[in-house]
């Protein structure tokens, strides 16, 4: 529509403010607008009234149904925007809200553009019509909406000379003070943000045939302590370096399966702490307690896969597998998948073990299909001298480990490497990157990928973990990928 373009058109100039410093999005904010008038929601109805429909449109794009605490539903997105993009680039997204039941004021609309990375490079909570700030408050913040209604939710963007990787990844939600509005089901990270798309960068492809996730993680100081309880409640977690949301195993996608999840890493001169957060409606658990070794893969879990040469030969390489009853499956294998017997195992040195130290925390049930779980928390110990065919121990500071997390069900899942039809979960090549670091040290020059970044957001909405890069489009079919 022609009022649309004429919007679209005059944001740019209002993108400055959210490009800048972190403090400066804080003031952003705060900063009360010119009129004095008190927020009238009826007026900017009718202002606004070419955004609001009494049904979802037909061309709705991506479809998404992603449900926020029963109150709100993101039915789909679209987004526009040139294929591959590169910086200076125009992005238009197009988010499509529905209200299940009528809000009380106060809920504002966010959005964060992140990089594969996890770093945010913008922050556009306030571009857009329903978002631009008259009279102390969004123009029609979700406070306002009628119930049956469909919010036509325009957003304009210029992607930034900082963007580094090859994607650029678009989360959005609802908040106010300091809580955001619960995510429950549809595509979303652990901190409740819903995942609505991404826009792919040139010139940014990672080597072999898709991107590869890289961190980089500094060394904790002696004085920090982390205690195994499953809560990832510590300081130090707060601000761990984070894989972001997982992403569909087989082929990098938003996954809309049954589960998802996110991870963080810690270390420090006597070994490796993980701690998984995973979204799971259903926990199944499935093995007695005294099982040695279970086919934990067969159910739900997480995995971390370890080839800590760094070169991804699938040389000497380790899998390690906790379930939501704190079960472990830990294996060493000699060459990709070997050895092992099939069907029943073993898959490779079962008689290794990963000593580990671990608990779960479970915001649910398990093996109770009757009711509807939230997920679980892994939070896991693992010695260096555990990884006894790494050349050195503990690694060297700036030295690079090909490492894979994953959550699993049913032999399926989501990763935060995805394989890319390159074979199963034991594909070192597709492994992601982990650069051991002390902090101040500079990176090193054969890294390609920056770091990524667990430090807590600034801007009025919560701070929540960093992002993979994925892709906008249709609901992927099941992964073909398998650990096995």
């Amino acid at each position: 529509m022609t009022s649309r373009t004429l919007w679209a058109l005059s944001t740019f100039s209002l993108l400055t403010a959210c490009v800048g410093s972190p403090s400066k999005d804080k003031d952003k904010d705060k900063s009360p607008t010119a009129a004095a008038e008190p927020h009238d929601a009826k007026k900017a109805a009718e202002r606004l009234k070419e955004f609001i429909l009494d049904a979802p449109p037909s061309d709705m794009g991506t479809k998404l149904d992603i449900n926020l605490d029963n109150n709100l539903t993101i039915l789909g997105s679209t987004i526009e925007a040139p294929s591959p993009a590169k910086p200076g680039d125009k992005v238009k997204i197009t988010t499509y809200w529905a209200a299940q039941r009528k809000l009380d004021s106060g809920w504002k609309l966010f959005t964060h553009i992140m990089d594969g990375a996890g770093q945010r490079v913008i922050n556009i909570d306030n571009i857009g019509p329903l978002r631009e700030m008259r009279d102390g408050s969004q123009s029609l913040p979700p406070g306002d909406w009628e119930v049956g209604k469909v919010y036509v939710d325009e957003q304009v963007f210029k992607i930034p000379n900082k963007a580094n990787t090859d994607t650029l990844q678009i989360m959005t939600g609802v908040w106010r003070s300091h809580e955001r509005m619960k995510v429950l089901s549809g595509p979303h990270d652990t901190a409740n943000r819903a995942i609505v798309g991404s826009v792919s960068l040139s010139g940014k492809a990672g080597p072999g045939g898709g991107h590869i996730p890289a961190m980089r993680v500094d060394k904790l100081e002696p004085s920090v302590k982390i205690k195994l309880d499953g809560k990832l409640d510590e300081p130090a977690w707060a601000t761990a370096p984070t894989t972001g949301p997982l992403v569909d195993a087989g082929n990098g996608r938003v996954s809309k399966g049954p589960v998802n999840g996110d991870v963080k890493v810690l270390w420090n001169d006597d070994g490796i702490y993980v701690g998984f957060s995973v979204a799971d409606t259903n926990i199944i658990g499935g093995f007695k307690k005294t099982d040695k070794d279970p086919q934990l893969w067969t159910k739900d879990t997480v995995e971390m896969m370890v080839d800590p040469e760094g070169d991804g030969d699938n040389k000497d390489y380790y899998e390690i597998q906790i379930n939501p009853q704190n079960l472990v499956f830990d294996s060493q294998f000699d060459d990709y998948n070997q050895p092992k017997v099939e069907p029943n195992g073993p898959f490779g040195h079962q008689e290794w073990s990963a000593n580990l130290k671990s608990a779960v925390t479970v915001d649910g049930t398990v093996d109770k299909s009757d009711d509807e779980d939230r997920g679980y928390t892994v939070e896991a110990f693992i010695p260096w001298k555990s990884f006894s065919k790494a050349k050195k121990l503990p690694p060297e500071l700036g030295s690079s480990w090909r490492v894979n997390f994953y959550a699993m069900k049913n032999n399926g899942g989501v990763a935060w490497s995805p394989i890319l039809g390159q074979g199963n979960f034991h594909r070192a090549p597709r492994f992601g990157r982990i650069t051991w670091n002390k902090k101040g040290a500079p990176e090193a020059a054969a890294s390609a990928a920056p770091a990524a970044s667990g430090a807590p957001a600034a801007s009025g909405a919560p701070a929540g973990s960093a992002s993979v890069a994925v892709k906008a489009a249709a609901a992927p079919a099941a992964s073909v990928a398998a650990p096995r």
